[in-house]
Formats: structure tokens, C-alpha cells, sequence
């Protein structure tokens, strides 16, 4: 019996259909609609297979067209858009029931010197010293305990209590460690994908902090509407990863979040940008006291 992060990296595993044709599917999971970190994985994976190995992603812009049916499987197409001598670049269309659900562009460089800075990594605690995630998620009355235990592919350490299980607005930032739970091959574009698909996890938290808000007891509508990244440096996705998270703004029913990736050794890997749907909505009335339910529109972290 395999691991959670064993099911991921089949999850990433497409299979190939014809010439820029690729097939995906969705774990057997009650969801209301395809979690944006999966689409998002697989689609980087589906532009990787069509790139020379010697070119290695360093940005992607993606945009959340329809919300994702799981039932289904995904159908990738991959636009060969431009093979230069230094760059390459792909853009990959999902698609389920004739429709488009999700667009990508990825862009690819051949290993190349040059001048070197970054932004210093912020201070926090290590990583083994927090608790993980299903200790925060075990608290709140909206979710199931089985559900909350259950293996994950994707450890996460929050610095400080996660916004959604403290009560009260608070700045909109926060700090996460994130490190695939289990060891992968070495193969630099599965680790890429990997930090892709986790990115999608926690990254609009940071938007909700500052109304008292959580998407767990339905008071707002929380999906993905677009996201970027880019690769700066080499890293691993199974060695611990400090995600320095921040929202710089919220207006129109949206919220905007950012974030840098570094490594324990304060190399900053990668930087994220998302925005993200964050519409007020009637909460549910809470529960009895001792019962306890999971909204299948959450996230799953």
C-alpha cells in the first residue's frame, strides 16, 4: 500500500494520449470541484514532458476559467508556442466536457550564470519545533476527525496559529513550512510540480486574516482566479520549505497574496503571486456542541 505522497506523484503522472495530448484524473474524494494546486501540478507537468531536459521552469501564469469536475478525467493540450535557443515556451489548455477549466503558460531556460541577489529570509522557528497541521484542524467543530487524521502527501507547520483557527482580525500575513511528506526521485521538474500543486494550499489565508473570516464555516467563497510563480534557484519539495506569505490588498469580492519560498539555508527558491475570489456569503448556522461536519468546498490541505 503505497503512501499519501506515493498517490501524489501518480496523481502527477499523466498519461500521454497523442502528440501534446495528455490525460489526468482527480483522487476518489468527495470534492465539489478539482482542488487548483492538482490542476495547476498537472498542467506544468504536461508542458515539462514537451521540453528538452536540459530547460528547467523558471515562471508560470495561470488562470481558474470554471471550477474542475472530479468525476472526470482532465484532457491537457499543449501549445508548443516557442523553442528558442536559450528560452522555451508552452501554454496548456485543460479541458473537461469540451470546455476550457484552466489555461497555463510556462516559460523554460537552459542553466545560465549571472548576476546574483535576493530578498533576506525572514526569522522563524524551526520547523519540527510546530505542530502540524491536523493539531489546528482538530480544534475546529466543522471538520471530521477522520477526515483531519487521514495521511497527507503535503506536511505543513504553521509559524502561528493559522487564521482560520484563531478568532479576531489580525495583519495580513503569516509564515508556513511546507515539505512534501516522504521522499522523492531526484528529478527537478517532479519537485517543481510538487511546490506547484502545494502553493495552492495556504496562500489566500493571508487575504482572509484581517476580517475574522473563514472559508471552513461557509461565511465566504473562497477560489483560486489566477496564480504565478517563479523558480529562482534549485530546491528539494521533500526538505523543508518556509513559505513568507502577505496580502497586499482586498477589494472587489478579491483578495491578492504573495509569497517567497525559501530554503532552511535562507535561499529564496521561488516567489508566488494569487488572486483569488473571496465573496462574502451567508455562514451556516454552528453546530451542536460534539458534532461535527466537513464542507466539501474546502481546501485539501
Amino acid at each position: 500500500m503505497g503512501t499519501a505522497l506515493d498517490d501524489l506523484v501518480a496523481l502527477l503522472d499523466l498519461e500521454p494520449l497523442e502528440v501534446n495530448l495528455f490525460r489526468g484524473v482527480s483522487p476518489d474524494e468527495e470534492r465539489q470541484r478539482v482542488f487548483g494546486g492538482q490542476v495547476a501540478g498537472q498542467a506544468l507537468v504536461a508542458a515539462g514532458r514537451t521540453v528538452d531536459p536540459d530547460r528547467m521552469v523558471h515562471s508560470l501564469h495561470a488562470y481558474f476559467l470554471r471550477p474542475g469536475d472530479t468525476r472526470v478525467p482532465i484532457i491537457y493540450e499543449v501549445d508548443r508556442i516557442r523553442d528558442g535557443r536559450s528560452f522555451t515556451t508552452r501554454r496548456v489548455v485543460a479541458i473537461q466536457h469540451g470546455k476550457a477549466i484552466f489555461n497555463l503558460q510556462a516559460s523554460f531556460q537552459v542553466e545560465e550564470d549571472g548576476y546574483e541577489h535576493q530578498s533576506e529570509m525572514p526569522e522563524a522557528p524551526d520547523p519540527e519545533s510546530l505542530p502540524p497541521w491536523s493539531h489546528w484542524a482538530s480544534q475546529s467543530r466543522w471538520m471530521d476527525p477522520a477526515w483531519v487524521e487521514r495521511p497527507r502527501p503535503i506536511d505543513l507547520r504553521y509559524v502561528d496559529p493559522p487564521s482560520w483557527a484563531a478568532a479576531g482580525g489580525r495583519p495580513p500575513r503569516q509564515q508556513v513550512w511546507i515539505r512534501a511528506d516522504g521522499r522523492l526521485p531526484d528529478d527537478r521538474m517532479l519537485h517543481a510540480c510538487v511546490v506547484t500543486y502545494a502553493s495552492d494550499y495556504t496562500l489566500l489565508d493571508s487575504a482572509l486574516a484581517p476580517h475574522d473570516i473563514t472559508y471552513w464555516d461557509g461565511s465566504v467563497m473562497v477560489a483560486s482566479l489566477d496564480h504565478a510563480m517563479w523558480f529562482h534557484r534549485p530546491f528539494r519539495a521533500d526538505e523543508w520549505l518556509l513559505f513568507s506569505q502577505a496580502s497586499a490588498s482586498a477589494s472587489g469580492a478579491r483578495g491578492l497574496a504573495y509569497g517567497g519560498i525559501y530554503r532552511q539555508d535562507g535561499v529564496l527558491a521561488v516567489s508566488a503571486v494569487q488572486e483569488g475570489l473571496v465573496r462574502p456569503a451567508a455562514p451556516r448556522p454552528p453546530k451542536p456542541e460534539g458534532e461535527r461536519s466537513l464542507t466539501r468546498t474546502t481546501p485539501p490541505v
